[in-house]
């Protein structure tokens, strides 16, 4: 039989990144939780757990991770007659531009919204399925389209980045001189990076420049924040098209390397062993999604 109270508290201490938080979480003590996961390794005979700062699961861990994930969905069709169902906490791993502009209208439009509580564990595109292949998250909105172990994904559509800065900044840097000695070289323009997984800016110098690494950046682990870093004229940085479709069209920002762009597919994740609840989400996500993004190209 697997030990459910010790999976909890495996999963807390990965969730909360620390045994502390854990425990504060589960309202038991710290040593109650490092009890758990000591009987758990005992049982199975290999470690669950690499103590690390933070802990970080082994491959086993994972799967238990998994599984407990997978139990939690089953649960909430699991409904007895003396018993009402209480809210589902979704725990969703995504990354912050898809937050800040379609997700919110997605996430309402389930038939089940008053029945979920979301958690959402803002993550970018590229890395947000480690969350799920942690267990720590029920499903995942990121770029990668091969699903974890026991899981499924669907494409949602493209989000498409534009190389934006304001026009003061184009005109500071000499941008669009004909000379081409008076243009700041691109890997030597202040860039705008949202954290140390957004690699997006490195894709467009890739693509643009003889050097595919920024030699200034200025970090801004917010996505609104980072739209008006642009206006500002600190710096440049790729920016999701629809939501800088006004300043675009105003004139407050405009293209540092006029016609690129840069396509990222979304593809949703989610376990096989789904609940209805779950269900309703992914395919009120999908619908609004593909209204909304840009469609995959065949």
């Amino acid at each position: 039989m697997i030990d459910y109270p010790a999976l909890e508290a495996l999963a807390a201490v990965i969730e909360q990144r620390g045994f502390e938080r854990a425990a504060r979480k589960l309202n038991i003590s710290q040593p109650a939780v490092s009890q758990r996961i000591r009987q758990l390794e005992y049982r199975l005979g290999q470690p669950v757990l690499l103590r690390t700062t933070p802990p970080r699961l082994t491959e086993l861990g994972q799967r238990l991770t998994n599984h407990l994930q997978q139990v939690h969905q089953l649960e909430q069709g699991l409904v007895l007659p003396d018993q009402s169902a209480g809210p589902l906490r979704v725990r969703l791993a995504v990354n912050a531009d898809s937050v800040d502009t379609w997700l919110a209208q997605a996430l309402s439009a389930c038939e089940d919204v008053g029945n979920i509580d979301f958690d959402l564990v803002i993550e970018d595109q590229d890395v947000a399925l480690q969350r799920m292949r942690n267990g720590e998250v029920m499903a995942c909105i990121c770029a990668e389209p091969a699903p974890v172990n026991g899981g499924l994904s669907i494409p949602l559509g493209v989000m498409r980045y534009r190389s934006l800065a304001s026009p003061a900044f184009i005109e500071r840097f000499a941008l669009r001189s004909r000379s081409i000695k008076r243009r700041t070289p691109l890997a030597q323009l202040p860039t705008l990076i949202y954290s140390a997984d957004d690699r997006l800016q490195h894709r467009f110098l890739a693509a643009n420049s003889p050097v595919g690494e920024p030699q200034r950046a200025h970090r801004c682990p917010s996505s609104s924040g980072f739209i008006r870093m642009m206006l500002a004229g600190l710096g440049f940085g790729m920016a999701p098209q629809i939501q800088v479709a006004e300043h675009i069209q105003n004139g407050d920002l405009v293209d540092v390397v006029p016609g690129y762009y840069l396509d990222v597919p979304l593809y949703w994740h989610y376990w096989q062993t789904e609940s209805q609840t779950l269900k309703q989400l992914r395919l009120a996500v999908g619908d609004v999604a593909g209204k909304v993004l840009l469609p995959m190209k065949k």
